[in-house]
């Protein structure tokens, strides 16, 4: 039997080896592993050790999924007791914690990766710990709440050589591939226009802060809760009669739940906390789109929405951004829609409305509605587009396959640096009221100066990436 010694060896060696291998892969798409030489995925006794925060929430789903995917959950970190237990429930065995901090510090060589499932505004400083530590990493999109941020996590994570990935809807499901191989074969002629339209926001924007405060509940840790953002004081319940309570209340899907004002759901209505509308779907719509058109950085974004708070994104914005010509293709507007708004249906429907989410392809020749070809004559021609591109198994499976030095996962942190950039320009944007020309090699704003102020901001004292 292996001393402790001789086994935190083998542990740290075969992360090294890992890591070695994810960096070679970093300029891949396929590449069969023996050519490259790469190891052989894990056996289940050496599962990678996977370490959760922010676990009550989405975060208790998609730690499920990871585990079917093959990794073993070891350990847990939430600051609210109560939002953790069914976590802690389903996985007794696993370590507890309530700050990630101690769980790094606590947990060393016990645990190869780590899962982040907790609100915007604390993905870059968590990510940062575990990057720090060559932890590979899966974080909950979008991947950062500032543009600063994101490049600083994306160059770490490609400096650490470990395998990383963002909860996007994959590129990679049967879907997303189809639509990329239909577009780029032709299918509806070059593409000039996409539209993306969601239902959200399902939780209060568009209104100010309430002036009461409540106590803090004995569960919560509200100033770990807020971390590297501006104390305020907490509030449970939006007080009756609050514009807020009015907006949900009046759903058709009103829970309990949304009457929070900022923990556990809400935290995505307000700006030092999330990201509104846009940060939470879309990263999920543009991650196929950018596939298939290529896309990198836009060169001009502007936004019409109403009112807009110091505080809170907007009850609904239509987000317009430019892309250049690029590879072949022709120069793109991507138009974003929420709070309900949508496009025109396309003719081809004959009358019957759009969805409450989707995606349209307008192209020269067609248009696409998420994979659907229009009109029905065109999806026949394009019957015969072949197949070429290999459909995978889901966020958790490729992370768990990146994890024990297979390919990249598709959505890792590389290629979710531009998705995460374009939602935060589109906030951007909506924020300053103006149309604002992008320099993204720069990562700056040139002409409104102001504007720039966006990029990044102002951690609390004690906190820092």
């Amino acid at each position: 039997m292996m001393s402790g010694k001789e086994r935190e060896s083998t542990v740290v060696s075969r992360r090294r080896m890992l890591g070695g291998t994810l960096a070679g892969l970093a300029s891949f798409t396929i590449v069969p592993r023996h050519v490259l030489g790469g190891v052989e995925p894990a056996p289940p006794s050496e599962r990678p050790a996977l370490a959760g925060v922010g676990i009550g929430g989405v975060g208790f789903g998609q730690l499920q999924g990871a585990e079917e995917a093959g990794f073993k959950i070891v350990a847990l970190c939430d600051v609210d007791d109560a939002m953790g237990k069914k976590a802690y429930d389903k996985w007794p065995q696993a370590r507890r914690y309530r700050d990630f901090r101690e769980m790094l510090e606590a947990e060393g060589d016990r645990i190869d990766a780590v899962y982040i499932g907790t609100p915007d505004h604390s993905h870059a400083v968590i990510t940062m710990a575990a990057l720090r530590r060559k932890k590979h990493v899966c974080c909950v999109k979008p991947l950062t709440r500032t543009i600063r941020e994101c490049r600083t996590v994306v160059a770490a994570a490609r400096e650490a050589g470990v395998a990383t990935q963002v909860t996007a809807q994959p590129h990679t499901s049967e879907s997303g591939c189809r639509t990329c191989e239909l577009i780029q074969a032709g299918a509806i002629g070059a593409v000039r226009e996409v539209h993306v339209w969601t239902d959200r926001p399902l939780w209060p924007q568009g209104m100010m802060r309430p002036e009461e405060s409540d106590s803090v509940p004995s569960t919560l840790d509200w100033n770990l809760w807020l971390g590297p953002a501006p104390m305020r004081p907490f509030k449970n319940r939006w007080p009756e009669g609050h514009l807020a309570l009015r907006q949900i209340q009046s759903r058709p899907d009103f829970t309990q739940g949304l009457r929070a004002v900022y923990h556990p759901f809400n935290f995505r209505g307000w700006w030092d906390f999330g990201t509104g509308a846009l940060g939470d779907m879309g990263c999920h719509y543009f991650n196929t789109v950018f596939r298939a058109l290529k896309l990198e950085h836009p060169i001009r974004v502007e936004a019409t929405a109403t009112a807009v708070f110091d505080e809170t994104p907007p009850l609904a914005s239509i987000v317009t951004a430019d892309f250049p010509a690029r590879e072949g293709m022709p120069p793109l507007r991507l138009v974003w829609y929420d709070g309900g708004i949508r496009p025109p249906a396309p003719r081809e429907l004959e009358g019957r409305p759009l969805s409450d989410n989707g995606t349209l392809y307008i192209g020269d020749e067609g248009k696409m509605l998420g994979s659907r070809i229009l009109p029905a004559a065109r999806a026949e021609k394009a019957e015969s587009i072949a197949r070429t591109l290999p459909r995978r198994s889901g966020p958790w499976g490729e992370w768990f396959e990146a994890s024990t030095g297979g390919q990249p996962a598709g959505c890792n942190f590389e290629w979710a640096g531009p998705l995460t950039e374009i939602v935060l320009l589109g906030n951007m944007a909506i924020r300053a009221g103006r149309a604002l020309e992008w320099d993204g090699a720069q990562g700056r704003v040139t002409n409104v100066a102001e504007a720039n102020r966006y990029l990044e901001a102002p951690y609390r004292d004690g906190w820092s990436l």
